[in-house]
């Protein structure tokens, strides 16, 4: 008989109230009601999905600390709580998204000119918020890889945990945000370098990968958001 299989589902937030011009980074606002309306929706997407595939639904969800996130991992945990109950939320800062430091939800504008009035640092290269080398030189600041891979630490070790446990086909819940997600998938294998910057995610729509503990993990369900030429980078 052959061991069971483990999934994560990675979720990003649904649509929050986000600062114009500014990185997304850690700004602390709650859901639009689309955005709810797009968690509810995630839930029943995943209601299916587990019937389909004949799944276990592991009761923890694990979500970033950043409401949005802990606001959509909430409705759909409300959403798909089994009969017997005994689901929760953990939150974690490993989840979050890419931070900037001491520039946390300044806009980019703002953030330039802070650096060109420091004489220790030189301007930062055009399209900095995209580019995923890029760590601004202030203090506590992330490079978009640093974070996939403080993302894909967490994915690899509860995963690994669930694995180890796992008695039937599970999968395991992840709510978080989308550019984290995209270059945590790059650091698991599943994405190459080249995809991620164009690609994206949607709202609260999962994206299913299979935990192999001997090879990179394998996508199996669910869409990349491709990313329209020239549209604003929002995550």
């Amino acid at each position: 008989m052959s061991a069971p299989r483990v999934y994560a589902a990675l979720i990003r937030h649904g649509a929050y109230r986000q600062l114009s011009g500014a990185p997304s980074a850690h700004q602390p606002f709650p859901l639009v009601a689309a955005g709810e309306a797009q968690a509810r929706s995630a839930a029943q997407a995943l209601g299916r999905e587990l019937q389909q595939r004949r799944w276990r639904l592991h009761p923890v969800i694990d979500s970033s600390r950043l409401l949005r996130a802990w606001q959509t991992a909430e409705v759909i945990r409300r959403d798909c709580e089994g009969p017997g109950g005994g689901s929760r939320i953990e939150q974690f800062d490993a989840l979050a998204e890419r931070g900037v430091g001491s520039a946390a939800n300044l806009t980019a504008a703002q953030i330039e000119a802070i650096l060109a009035a420091d004489p220790r640092f030189g301007a930062p290269p055009a399209g900095w918020k995209a580019d995923s080398h890029y760590r601004l030189p202030l203090q506590g600041a992330e490079s978009l890889l640093d974070a996939g891979r403080r993302v894909a630490g967490h994915l690899q070790q509860r995963m690994q945990a669930l694995s180890a446990a796992a008695t039937s086909d599970t999968l395991k819940l992840f709510v978080g945000h989308g550019a984290a997600f995209r270059h945590a998938a790059y650091h698991l294998g599943v994405l190459e370098y080249g995809r991620i910057a164009e690609l994206s995610m949607h709202h609260a729509r999962p994206i299913y990968l299979e935990y192999r503990a001997d090879s990179p993990w394998l996508h199996t369900g669910g869409e990349w958001k491709i990313r329209a030429s020239g549209a604003e980078r929002r995550d």
